[in-house]
């Protein structure tokens, strides 16, 4: 019984880290793709990136992500690879 609660436990611990590792990845990702968006943008209107509206456009991004009930709700899809 002992060795199956420590084998629960780093299960857990794997787990937590696989999230934050996720979590972090999706951060990135979303600035990058804000950065992208912001991008198309400008090149479809032929006007400079604005870097405040940049700016802003991230770190509500962020602010969105940071709320970690909506993070655990997002379904993810992941496969093994042979």
């Amino acid at each position: 019984m002992l060795s199956r609660l420590q084998e629960l436990r780093r299960e857990e611990e794997t787990l937590l880290r696989v999230k934050a590792a996720l979590h972090d990845q999706l951060r990135r990702l979303r600035v990058e793709e804000l950065a992208l968006q912001s991008m198309i943008r400008a090149g479809e209107e032929n006007v400079p990136v604005a870097l405040p509206a940049l700016a802003e456009d991230t770190q509500q991004t962020l602010g969105q992500m940071d709320n970690e009930a909506a993070i655990n709700q997002t379904e993810l899809h992941l496969s093994l690879q042979d």
